[in-house]
Order: structure tokens, then sequence, then C-alpha cells
């Protein structure tokens, strides 16, 4: 029963012959003092008094979407399987000068314990640079995780992996299939709640997405997730003040690159009244690359959908991985999203609008991430990034003060002449 490998799991869902196997039990609740007490999956602290049942035991609120820890209950906690020593890359790419500098730093620090963040700008090749370090880890018998907080990124993640490398690859979200034991595994950050001690190299992209970023219990998952000697790597392509507190604190050491892999600079938005919106839109139309049209909630989504007739995914759409998929193959042309595409998928020759740019919900951050789809394949390098709005606003000003300064970065000799 290789699929309990590293798991900790609620001792009532096991089967008798599972228990059979070796593993440690833990109490799913403990008291701790100040009339607390603490979650032994998440790491959580509760009071007593709102925490209690009326049969006298203890649960957890914060894990409950995973299956109820209650303090007279037991977890199970499974040893991390032995794996082959061998490589398992099949990706026969290449690397650019820069990239390769990157993939080596990242090599000389996986092997040893610590914290490293890798802030690459989207569309540098993060995950191809990762693949050494990955194969090497996996060359010495150890485990490796990935795993990011938005589900469309690691479905991504898994059809790149599951491609470049030869062992199968679970994937763990929650409608995800059941885990099988790997070397390598893809899952959501909430799935890394049942894992403890299991992995040698745990790999977050995306750490600075919702719901990730500012909820303070996903820093213990991942110490809880990884073994005492691992190495933990950060992704991200916009910054985060956390991290760089951290690096200033020298508690992480930070490898930086602000060129995309093709050589050619981010390409710049694009700020129109959306006033405008309507004859942009029809002119795109006339081109022949797809168009995704970000908007700010659900219900702009569908009014707009339905005024263009076009499709809307959110993330309440049942269909929406198959809807993104005709996207990608060109069975749709243009796709009306709300932000859970911004980060993580990679569509050819896209061009992306912005509908309502100045609403709240997209912040700087979040307006990079969307820039960042724009311009990711070498066939076409380039295209239209536009931002239509009813006033200019701070977040759209300091995005893109940040993709210049990328660019100033990547092309320092006088900047990048070929900026769009």
């Amino acid at each position: 029963m290789k699929y309990l490998s590293g798991r900790l799991l609620l001792k009532k869902n096991l089967s008798s012959e599972e228990l059979k196997i070796g593993h440690s039990e833990l109490a799913g609740m403990i008291e701790v003092p100040d009339g607390k007490i603490r979650c032994q999956r998440c790491g959580s602290l509760h009071d007593k008094a709102g925490s209690r049942l009326p049969i006298g035991a203890y649960y957890c609120r914060t894990c409950i979407e995973l299956g109820r820890v209650r303090s007279d209950e037991w977890l199970c906690n499974f040893p991390q399987a032995d794996y082959p020593r061998q490589s398992y890359l099949v990706w026969q790419g290449e690397l650019s000068l820069e990239q390769e500098d990157c993939s080596r730093q990242l090599k000389s620090l996986v092997l040893m314990p610590g914290k490293t963040w890798l802030h690459a700008v989207t569309g540098a090749g993060k995950t191809e640079m990762i693949y050494p370090a990955i194969d090497q880890v996996l060359q010495q018998g150890r485990t490796v995780a990935l795993a990011s907080p938005r589900v469309d990124v690691l479905i991504e993640l898994h059809k790149r992996l599951s491609r470049d490398f030869s062992c199968e690859i679970p994937i763990l979200y929650a409608e995800s299939k059941d885990y099988f034991a790997s070397p390598l595994v893809i899952a959501s950050t909430h799935q890394l709640l049942r894992f403890r001690e299991a992995f040698d190299l745990l790999i977050i992209d995306e750490v600075d997405a919702f719901p990730f970023v500012e909820n303070p219990i996903f820093g213990e998952v991942l110490e809880l997730a990884r073994k005492a000697d691992s190495h933990l790597l950060y992704m991200t392509a916009t910054s985060h003040p956390s991290l760089e507190l951290e690096v200033k604190q020298d508690d992480l050491y930070k490898i930086q690159l602000s060129r995309r892999f093709h050589g050619f600079p981010l390409v710049l938005p694009q700020l129109f009244w959306l006033s405008r919106f309507g004859k942009a839109y029809q002119r795109q139309r006339s081109s022949s690359f797809p168009l995704l049209i970000f908007v700010p909630d659900f219900k702009t989504g569908e009014d707009l959908a339905q005024k263009l007739g076009e499709v809307f995914v959110s993330s309440e759409t049942p269909d929406r991985h198959e809807l993104v998929e005709d996207f990608r193959s060109g069975k749709i042309s243009v796709l009306i999203s709300t932000t859970i595409l911004e980060r993580g998928v990679t569509f050819p020759k896209l061009d992306v609008f912005v509908y309502r740019a100045d609403h709240f919900h997209f912040t700087a951050p979040v307006l990079v991430q969307i820039a960042g789809r724009v311009g990711r394949s070498r066939e076409r390098p380039t295209g239209e990034l536009c931002f239509f709005h009813k006033g200019k606003t701070l977040a759209m000003i300091r995005a893109t003060a940040e993709i210049k300064g990328h660019n100033r970065g990547a092309f320092p000799k006088g900047g990048a002449k070929d900026e769009i």
C-alpha cells in the first residue's frame, strides 16, 4: 500500500488492512497554554470555548474541508517510501544563458537545507529552469513536491511535467483522482495538509497568490509537509513585502531574472477609456489572434459575455477546465475570465484586454500577472495589451512602472529598445 507513503490521514477513514501498515499515531488536537487547543494537522490554534462540541471534544475549524479533526480522534502518519536513485528528466529543450545561470544556482542549493526565492518575470521560463534541480533531487532517491494555491496553475504544471518527466505524477486538488505514490507530486497547498515530513524539496509556485498570501496557516503547513533537512523553493513573478523582508534578514536567498526566455521585453499596457472597448474589440476580432478578456467579478463577466456572445469562465463554472482547453486548442477564439487565469497559464500568440481595469480587484500585482499572459511564445513575442478603465488608478500606474523596471533590468543599456 505504497499510496500511503508520507501521508497524514484521519484514522477513522482508514481500513483495518491499511492500519496494519507501519505508522505513528497522534491525537487530532492537543491542549496548549492560555486556554487554547492546537490542531495537529494544520497547526492552527483555537479557543476552547469556540471549538467545543456537544460531546465535550474539540474540533478544528480551519482545515475542516479536508475532514473534521477532533481531539478525541487520531491522525495516522505513514513514513515516506524509498524510491530508486535515477533520472526521470526527458525534456530535450535548451535554456538561455540567463536561465542556465539561475538553474545552476538552484542545483547548488536544493540538496542542502534552506530556503530560496526564484523571482523571475512572467514568461521567463521558471518551470524549465527548475527541471535540472528537480531531477538532481530525484537522482538521489529523494522526493519532490510542486504546489500552488491555484488549481488552474496545477493543471498546467501537471501537463508539462508529465510530458517532461518519465515517472507517473499524481495531481492532488479537491476534484482530482486518488493519490498514488511517486517521487514527484503536484498538489494544491491545501492538499499538503495530508502530508507530514514527506518531501526533500518543496516548491511553491505563485506563492504570492490568494489564498496563500496573507494566510499565516500556510507557512506552518509547509514546515509540516517537508522534512527537517529539506529545501523550500518559492517561485513568483511579482515581489511581496514578506519575502523581501526574509531576504533582508538573510532567512531567504533570492535569485532574480528580469528577461524573458525568448529575449524580448515584457509587453507594456496601453490605457484607454472604457468607452473605446467596443471599437477595440471589433478591430481585434479582425485579426487571427486569440483574445482573453479579464473582468473584475462574476456579474460583470456574465453581462459582458451576453453582450458579446462569447464564453465566460469563473471559479464557479463547472466545465471551466474543458473550456480553457478549448480556448488553448483554438476551438474558442475569445474567452472572458475572472482573475482565475491571471497567472501560471500560457496561451500562444495571445492578446489581452482588461475590462474595468480601474476596479479595486485589479491590484498592481494582479495587473502585472495579467500583462504577463501576452508575448509568451517565440512565434509571437509581442501582442496587444489594453487596460480599459473609467479613470486611471494608482494600481495601473504601479503595474506599468514595474513592467518598465523589469525591462530596464533585462536591457540595462538604454532600456528595452524593442519595448512594445
